[in-house]
């Protein structure tokens, strides 16, 4: 089984100006998930795709094996994930001279993920014959009880209202929220999607400390308070 982990990382960013190359603890941001990736020890390589040569510089220093510039139609903040990862891997593949049978996207603004939470998602995968793999946490709120939408006259109702209602959000439908911290997909569907669902896909659960996403400033030093925390108790950030 030949496994690829993708990284998939822009220049641009306006909520956090070049996050992806932050100093985090010492480190640039996307380097906790190369090393993450390497320390598993699943995969026969690892790609980091970029529209920006100081990211793959960092990207190649850190340990990634393939370092690769995407198209600028890919590189815009409006890019669909699916196609920016599939485009990293025909370009892995071309490198290497050979296919991957399962890719692993790691998004570098989710380092708080422990190793295990990538095994385990792969293992979801490969034990289970499911196309791909999602990784999310318990919500926060519940559409069936207090998520509302405000409609064009200004009226506030329930996001998916029940015939009979939930008094209370335990007694609610399970649901959770997208971390964007792991995908897992099989060669031959991320190279056919068009999205990240599919009839069969799965849902790998993380508890909501691992799977914080640096969208904004105090995302960031939410992190940074977390992995902090995390290298004074286990002695490194990486576990």
């Amino acid at each position: 089984m030949r496994r690829l982990c993708t990284i998939c990382v822009r220049s641009g960013s306006k909520g956090v100006p070049n996050k992806n190359i932050r100093s985090l603890l010492g480190k640039p941001l996307l380097t906790y998930s190369i090393q993450q990736a390497k320390q598993s020890g699943l995969f026969e390589a690892v790609a980091v795709s970029s529209d920006g040569e100081a990211l793959l510089r960092a990207a190649k220093i850190w340990g990634a094996d393939y370092c690769i510039l995407r198209p600028d139609f890919l590189a815009s903040d409006q890019s669909p994930k699916v196609p920016v990862i599939r485009h990293c891997l025909v370009e892995a593949e071309r490198k290497s001279g050979h296919e991957f049978d399962v890719v692993a996207d790691l998004d570098a603004t989710a380092p708080l993920r422990f190793v295990s939470d990538i095994a385990g998602a792969v293992a979801l995968l490969e034990n289970t014959g499911v196309s791909n793999v999602v990784t999310a946490s318990a919500a926060r709120h519940s559409p069936y009880f207090n998520l509302v939408e405000v409609d064009q006259s200004g009226t506030v109702q329930l996001s998916k209202p029940q015939k009979t209602p939930v008094f209370c959000r335990q007694n609610s439908p399970p649901c959770y929220d997208l971390n964007g911290s792991v995908y897992v997909w099989r060669r031959e569907v991320l190279l056919n999607s068009r999205s990240i669902f599919e009839k069969d896909t799965r849902l790998f659960e993380m508890p909501a400390e691992r799977a914080a996403d640096i969208d904004s400033a105090l995302d960031f030093e939410f992190v940074e308070f977390l992995m902090k925390k995390r290298t004074e108790q286990f002695g490194s950030a990486i576990l």
